[in-house]
């Protein structure tokens, strides 16, 4: 009966483990001087906690050459979006009052990174962009939540 019984506990913390570690995701992006991020596209699932990491590998300043990654809202308009976020430099490119944002990095310039934590939305496809006035006709690509 002992021997059941660690076996299954061994069982279920093995199984539990399994289950903690796909909650979790973590996702690095590049971002450089050439306006590009290096990755199009990104799936994860539903609820799931995602550590997102942006590098920016450039070397450019961040006030000639910032970037950001930002998670669009679905049906939002990447080009009316875009335009709105040039005018909130004071805010690193995101307008202020927006409900067109799901989450965000802040802004940063060449050699540096930041990280963001955030639970997955619901299923469906999303856009993710750098808002930095002219960068998102370029930088942008698929947020696939499945």
């Amino acid at each position: 009966m002992r021997l059941l019984l660690s076996i299954l506990t061994i069982f279920t913390l093995a199984f539990t483990t399994t289950v903690m570690a796909q909650d979790k995701v973590e996702i690095t992006v590049e971002s450089n001087d050439r306006m590009q991020f290096d990755t199009s596209e990104i799936k994860v699932e539903a609820g799931q906690t995602v550590v997102l990491t942006l590098k920016h590998v450039g070397k450019l300043p961040k006030a000639a050459m910032g970037h950001n990654w930002v998670l669009l809202t679905q049906g939002t308009d990447i080009q009316e979006f875009g335009s709105a976020a040039s005018k909130f430099a004071n805010n690193e490119y995101i307008p202020e009052g927006t409900d067109n944002v799901i989450v965000h990095t802040k802004l940063i310039g060449g050699g540096q990174e930041t990280t963001i934590e955030f639970t997955a939305p619901e299923a469906g496809t999303y856009d993710f962009i750098c808002s930095f006035p002219g960068h998102y006709g370029m930088m942008k690509g698929k947020f696939i939540v499945e």
